[in-house]
This record gives C-alpha cells, sequence and structure tokens, in this order.
C-alpha cells in the first residue's frame, strides 16, 4: 500500500483525485496539504507542511505554482517522489524540478491523460511529415475558472511540436491581436477559450492548400486526469531518481 501526501487537496482536482483513491487496493491518502483547512476531509489536513504527522511514501501535487518551492523542498528532505500535476511553471519552475530530479524520482506532465499524451505522439509525427506545406494552430478550451492561459497541455503539445521539427526552430504567437500582418511559416498559433464548465478540450489543426487535418481530444470528466494522477504514483513508487513523463508509464 502507497501512502500519499495530496497537494491541493481542497482543489477541484484535488477533491476528484480524494473520491478516485477511494476505490484503489494500492494505495492511499493519508494527509492533504492546502492553504485552506478542511475538517470535512476524510484524512488530515494541514496548511503547514512542518507540522505533518503522518508518514508517506509519495507526493501527488496538483496545486498551484506558488507551492512548488515548498512542496518540491518537502520532496526532497523527505526523499519522497513527487508527481507534479500542476500547470502554469516557469522556466524557473522547470529548472527548480529537473534539480531535484537528480537527487528523488520526479514525473512531471501537464495532462495526466493517456488520450492527450497520444495525441501528443501523433501530432510530433504529423508536424514531421507536414510542415512546410502546413500552418500549424492549437486551439485550447476550458472552464470558467482557470487561470492560466495558454493551457499548460497546449504548451505542452507546442512543444513537443517544436522539437520534433527542429528545436527552438518555431515561435509562438498567442491570440494574434496585437499584431496586424500576415502569418509567418514559422510560427505556431496558440488560442485560449474559457467558459462555463468545459473539462478540457484542445484542438491541432494542420491548414494546408485545400485540405485541413484537425487532431482533437475532448475530456469529459476531470476523473479521467485524477485516475492519471494515481497512476502516475503508483508508476513512480520505488523508482530511481530521474525526471520522467506520462510517456514513460505508456511506453509511447
Amino acid at each position: 500500500m502507497i501512502n500519499i501526501l495530496l497537494n491541493g487537496c481542497n482543489g477541484k482536482m484535488g477533491q476528484h483525485i480524494t473520491q478516485c483513491a477511494r476505490f484503489r487496493e494500492d494505495l492511499t491518502i493519508v494527509a492533504g496539504l492546502d492553504i485552506r483547512p478542511n475538517e470535512n476531509a476524510p484524512y488530515p489536513v494541514y496548511t503547514n507542511a512542518a507540522n505533518i504527522k503522518e508518514k508517506f511514501d509519495l507526493i501527488v501535487d496538483f496545486s498551484h505554482p506558488s507551492a512548488l518551492n515548498t512542496i518540491l523542498g518537502l520532496a526532497l528532505e523527505r526523499k519522497t517522489p513527487i508527481v507534479i500535476a500542476t500547470t502554469g511553471l516557469t522556466d524557473e519552475h522547470k529548472a527548480m524540478i529537473e534539480k531535484a530530479s537528480k537527487e528523488i524520482p520526479v514525473l512531471l506532465s501537464a495532462n495526466m491523460s493517456l488520450g492527450i499524451n497520444l495525441l501528443i505522439q501523433l501530432v510530433k509525427k504529423a508536424a514531421q511529415i507536414l510542415y512546410g506545406s502546413f500552418d500549424i494552430e492549437i486551439i485550447e478550451k476550458h472552464h470558467n475558472q482557470k487561470v492560466d492561459a495558454p493551457s499548460g497541455t497546449a504548451l505542452a503539445i507546442a512543444d513537443a511540436i517544436n522539437a520534433a521539427i527542429a528545436p527552438n526552430h518555431l515561435k509562438y504567437v498567442y491570440d494574434r491581436h496585437s499584431s496586424n500582418q500576415k502569418r509567418t511559416r514559422d510560427e505556431i498559433g496558440l488560442h485560449a477559450i474559457r467558459g462555463g464548465t468545459i473539462v478540457g478540450e484542445h484542438s491541432v489543426i494542420f491548414a494546408g492548400n485545400d485540405e485541413i487535418i484537425e487532431i482533437k481530444h475532448t475530456a469529459l470528466s476531470k476523473n479521467l486526469l485524477a485516475e492519471g494522477a494515481l497512476k502516475s504514483a503508483v508508476f513512480l513508487y520505488g523508482k530511481e531518481p530521474g525526471l520522467y513523463r506520462m510517456q514513460d508509464i505508456f511506453n509511447f
């Protein structure tokens, strides 16, 4: 049985993970960490990491970028593997994570969905074949409570395409409202839509002369992300220090 500390346990995703974990026999959430207390949680919830009494084997972080320094420090202090599913991370945050992965196992993913990670593999292949003749645009849609834009998943898709063609060859253009000029070939357009209760939708459009290819993923429930996070925890437990990705789990 893997004992988990859930950071961001009171957030929407934290609550979904808590619900999904109830039906697992290979892991259990022994404590939660959040800036807000919660007396109704099925486990103790702490607002200060220093006060955690329970022993845990692994940390799942589904919180906010501002909490990364604290939770990563806790993982390093306890020599505990950590799954990081928080989005909106900066290059500085990613450098911190990469440094930490030299000492502990870290799994970092902007999206815990099998479907999204398969989509990333498909668009990489499509980009290698189509780039030069097709323009590439990414459209992502999320609920009206999501703070970061574009989504971490949209950026991960763009980064994968960029790496597949030539590292850092393509430039990212956001929404196009600030520039009145023709599109150039070395662009990936990224567009964010926020509204209602949209769980998550990502479309990658390859637009050529007289034909369009669109690869799309739609999430119908946040439970698929929660299940992915728990699957990641089971995968990471017992691994050697290093930086792991969802592709390592699904063997893409």
